[in-house]
């Protein structure tokens, strides 16, 4: 999450009860009150709370301005941009067509693909399955890639995504790493499948026959004058803004539908809402199929164990977004918190509901990070890497020198020898970060660093090299290139 700075502009709160405000009134005063306080100190433009227990809403209200500048007031039924929040809603979609038998969750993703396929750097791409994308296993890297309506860049074609960034940098199934451009891949097989455009699908398919009437995939046409503006950390509105992986990120949603979605997820059958998918494909998609015990990930949801409660979710975080989305299947419990700002509110109002409506919820403490051990490199990473960064326009040499002291060198191309800040090596994973270049038109328009994340395989260090934009001021792109690394 992007930090809030220490100089806020001023905020005006406006307190909206909606639905069942008796009710609300005497379970979740505190909490409301918690909200209020919270905005004013963190200069939060709105949020909007929804909470639905046993098939029925109990709690929807709104604090704030959904747009400041045109004053217009947020509702339950604000459309709020939900970042990654779209992800099991496109696997809902997704789901559809599995359960139609257009597509096989377990066959190679390529199979449904074009001309541009996922190209396996290791392992096979064979076995890059839709449900090791879909449950982020498929050896696909950290991803993302922001188009602003103000810059003069457009979006790529999803073939063309693919061709640049479609590496996969560990094998199928090695290992879990989270990456919007899976998702992506997953917006492009729904579209290909079905041959109608992602969004529309989704209306069809998905929003219309679950009710959702104030869901849509960017805003839609005519629901312009209900989306909440994004602001950013300087208080002022973030222009409109559009990525290579929809399927990923580009869902707006009001709290309203959201937990109605939420209802759905957890077999409430509510009359206005047709049953799209089975009991039985619901299952499927929430079954644990990557990560650990204590966190894991399914088809588009996270999933989780804490104080003895089994946690289906998704939170969302990006350039004036932060939203979480949680159901609690024991409890038939639906929590949704969403704001139009990069605030870690949502996630501490979700916390103090989940404390206020299960029995044993205690609040969490404040996260607090660890400093950072002082890097000593093993023997088998002492001395020289030599090997190449792959891109789509060049391959580019790079040289790693790992000394006693710690120090970590890296050189690529005929640039000037630079300090990898901050290394690390944990479970045979070496991290890091430097200041290159890797010169591709993408990478080159706005400044950034290069991230590192090399797998050791006896004598090879392989993995990515991404190009990590700066986000002080908007959140910029994270491109991943294939490097690969031999012990001299």
């Amino acid at each position: 999450m992007i930090q809030m700075q220490k100089v806020r502009p001023a905020v005006t709160v406006l307190l909206l009860a909606v639905a069942a405000p008796s009710l609300a009134a005497d379970r979740f005063e505190e909490i409301r009150s918690y909200i209020k306080a919270q905005m004013v100190a963190e200069s939060v433009p709105s949020i909007s709370v929804a909470v639905a227990k046993d098939g029925k809403i109990l709690w929807e209200e709104s604090f704030g301005w959904a747009d400041r500048e045109k004053r217009i007031e947020a509702t339950p039924h604000t459309m709020y941009s939900l970042a990654s929040i779209s992800k099991p809603i496109t696997t809902t979609g997704l789901m559809t067509l599995v359960q139609a038998g257009k597509v096989d969750l377990d066959k190679p993703i390529n199979d449904y693909l074009g001309n541009a396929k996922l190209r396996a750097r290791v392992g096979d791409a064979k076995d890059a399955t839709v449900r090791r994308v879909a449950n982020h296993t498929a050896g696909l890297p950290t991803y993302y890639q922001f188009f602003y309506a103000d810059e003069p860049y457009s979006r790529p074609s999803m073939d063309e995504t693919i061709l640049r960034y479609g590496n996969l940098v560990t094998a199928p199934g090695e290992t879990y790493e989270y990456s919007n451009l899976g998702f992506g891949v997953l917006d492009y097989v729904i579209s290909r499948v079905s041959g109608m455009s992602y969004p529309e699908f989704m209306r069809r398919e998905v929003f219309l026959p679950l009710g959702l009437t104030r869901t849509s995939v960017d805003i839609g046409p005519g629901l312009e004058d209900f989306a909440a503006t994004r602001y950013g950390t300087d208080g002022l509105p973030i222009p409109f803004y559009d990525f290579d992986h929809p399927g990923a990120s580009a869902i707006f949603s009001s709290a309203h539908d959201l937990v109605r979605f939420g209802m759905f997820h957890l077999k409430a059958h509510l009359k206005e809402q047709k049953p799209i998918l089975s009991d039985a494909s619901i299952d499927e998609m929430h079954k644990r199929t990557a990560g650990t015990p204590e966190n894991g990930y399914s088809i588009g949801f996270a999933n989780s164990t804490k104080n003895n409660y089994e946690i289906v979710a998704h939170s969302g975080g990006m350039g004036g977004v932060h939203t979480q989305m949680q159901l609690y299947p024991s409890d038939k419990l639906v929590i949704v918190v969403l704001a139009n700002s990069a605030t870690r509110l949502p996630s501490q109002a979700a916390d103090r509901i989940a404390n206020k409506m299960l029995a044993k919820w205690p609040l969490s403490p404040e996260r607090k990070w660890p400093d950072p051990e002082p890097f000593k490199p093993t023997d088998s990473l002492l001395g020289t890497w030599k090997g190449t960064l792959s891109t789509y326009v060049k391959d580019v040499p790079v040289e790693l020198r790992f000394l006693p002291s710690g120090d970590v060198h890296a050189k690529f191309g005929d640039q000037l020898t630079t300090l990898v800040n901050r290394p690390n090596f944990k479970d045979g994973v070496f991290t890091g970060n430097l200041v290159a270049r890797i010169g591709t038109p993408d990478t080159e328009r706005n400044p950034y660093t290069v991230g590192l994340q090399l797998r050791l395989r006896g004598d090879v260090l392989n993995g990515d090299a991404a190009a990590e934009g700066d986000r002080s001021t908007r959140v910029r792109n994270a491109l991943a290139h294939w490097i690969e690394l031999k012990k001299q």
